[in-house]
């Protein structure tokens, strides 16, 4: 077998690996990258994502700028506005509790915007991301929480722009290649030992870059780390994604950091499949839950819909799902939530439920107290704040009064037919545990020292994200921190 060395070793090909692949290779280095997925799923987690950026951005001009050039019915379509240093930083730190670790979320934050022009120099195409930005009563989409744009073509799109790029520089990519250990040499790491199906391997360099992912895919790891229950959440993204990285690097010393208790975990539609497909994407996503009403198999609500944006609830949220008996729910609409309830709902897959009357439609989920249920949803819409007009396009504060559990935006009683139900259960994307790195993506030993020849970046860093994250700042995460993992790879 020919082919087994190179300056950088990189392990993974989702958008941290490739970016730490191309940034070495503009250092001057060989790069080889082992992906144990077949080439027709290569692209770890990063091709299953929507593909959401959240970057620091100055107005209208720095958007248009990355798109390449936005119509005039583009922009008399949305007022983009802007999203600040400050902005990004007061999200990071609300939503993870205030543990992010300050160092690596003012990395993060700094260098978003450069990694977003970085990326289109390479063949990424960025789109204005309507879809997480509801119209307001004056027709125009409001950008608000962070995440102004998309890739082209979602995950998929990045992905393919990303190894176009990687082959055009002469990165090497081998598929099917599984890393199962690290070499060391007595003074660092210096190659991968890998199974090329039941092939042992090994690879050489000098230097290794582990991108290779969470543990999100192994439901041993998930029970174990995350907690009891956690093997029956469905997988939203990569089936490669085991831990691998993870295992490795914990075998060498490297020091476990950050949340291992939390992860990225979303609302998912019931009928989806245990483990996501990348023919299927991200079809079961079930986030427009502030537009209606959430209950468990009690017929209860149990949590506050409306609490804040989509980019600031949604990741959360599959955890408090998996806790509700059954671990299941189903969000409720009615026709005056149609308009904001996008088109992957309807998908032919969907546990979806219709009925003209809201008896009906109890009657067609099994396993809920129907009674209560319909209780509910009248103690919900007596509750609501009529005197307050509802916009969907920013927190209208329409909310609810007397409720055990409140609704603090977007309430709207739920009375005109048709009704709808989805069955809804925890879907999660990536796990938050990972190892602690310093600002040049070395691995750390757990007397703090950097592992010679080692770094990491994408979902095997902790210490970013805890309990929550802000949407859009995982991929961001991913280039950003692969972009110097690469190039400090490139001159170790």
């Amino acid at each position: 077998m020919t082919d087994l060395s190179a300056d950088v070793v990189v392990v993974g090909a989702g958008l941290a690996g490739l970016s730490a692949a191309l940034a070495a290779r503009e250092a001057g280095a060989s790069v080889l990258v082992l992906e144990c997925a077949p080439e027709d799923e290569r692209g770890g987690n990063s091709r299953f994502s929507n593909g959401a950026m959240r970057a620091v951005y100055d107005g209208v001009e720095e958007i248009d700028a990355l798109v390449g050039g936005l119509s005039e019915a583009e922009r008399a379509r949305a007022d983009f506005g802007s999203y600040s240093r400050e902005q990004y930083i007061d999200d990071m730190a609300r939503v993870t509790g205030y543990r992010t670790d300050p160092d690596l979320a003012e990395i993060l934050i700094d260098r978003s915007a450069d990694t977003m022009r970085w990326l289109r120099a390479r063949g990424v195409r960025f789109l204005p991301l309507y879809e997480w930005h509801p119209k307001g009563p004056d027709g125009r989409v409001r950008f608000s929480g962070g995440s102004a744009l998309e890739t082209q073509g979602a995950g998929e799109g990045l992905s393919a722009a990303l190894f176009a790029a990687a082959q055009k520089a002469g990165v090497r990519v081998r598929y099917g290649t599984r890393a199962v250990a690290l070499i060391e040499d007595g003074t660092g790491v210096v190659g991968v030992r890998a199974r090329v199906g039941r092939e042992p391997v090994a690879f050489s360099g000098r230097s290794v870059v582990l991108a290779a992912g969470g543990f999100e895919a192994n439901p041993e790891w998930r029970t174990r780390y995350l907690g009891p229950s956690w093997e029956l959440a469905k997988v939203r993204g990569s089936r490669f994604n085991m831990g691998d990285g993870l295992r490795m690097a914990l075998d060498i010393g490297a020091m476990p950091f950050g949340n291992w208790s939390g992860c990225h975990s979303a609302s998912w539609d019931l009928n989806a499949p245990d483990v996501n497909e990348l023919a299927l994407g991200t079809v079961f996503k079930r986030d427009d839950y502030m537009f209606g009403v959430m209950v468990n198999a009690n017929g209860e609500r149990f949590v506050d819909e409306g609490a804040d944006v989509r980019a600031v609830t949604y990741a959360k949220l599959g955890r408090v799902i998996l806790a509700q008996p059954n671990q299941v729910a189903w969000q409720i609409f009615d026709a005056k939530a149609a308009p904001f309830v996008h088109g992957e709902y309807r998908t032919r897959r969907a546990a979806r439920f219709t009925a003209d009357t809201l008896p009906a439609l109890a009657h067609k989920l099994d396993g809920i107290d129907r009674a209560k249920l319909l209780a509910t949803i009248a103690a919900f819409n007596d509750a609501v704040e009529t005197s307050v007009p509802f916009d969907a396009s920013r927190k209208d504060g329409r909310g609810t009064v007397g409720l055990a559990v409140p609704k603090s935006n977007w309430a709207q009683a739920i009375d005109t037919p048709p009704f709808e139900a989805y069955a809804v259960t925890c879907g999660v994307t990536f796990t938050f545990g990972g190892v602690k790195i310093d600002t040049e993506c070395r691995v750390l030993d757990c007397d703090g020292r950097p592992i010679p020849g080692l770094h990491a970046a994408g979902e095997m860093v902790g210490g970013i994200f805890y309990f929550n994250y802000p949407g859009g700042a995982g991929l961001m995460s991913a280039a950003v921190f692969g972009r110097i993992a690469g190039a400090t790879a490139a001159g170790a």
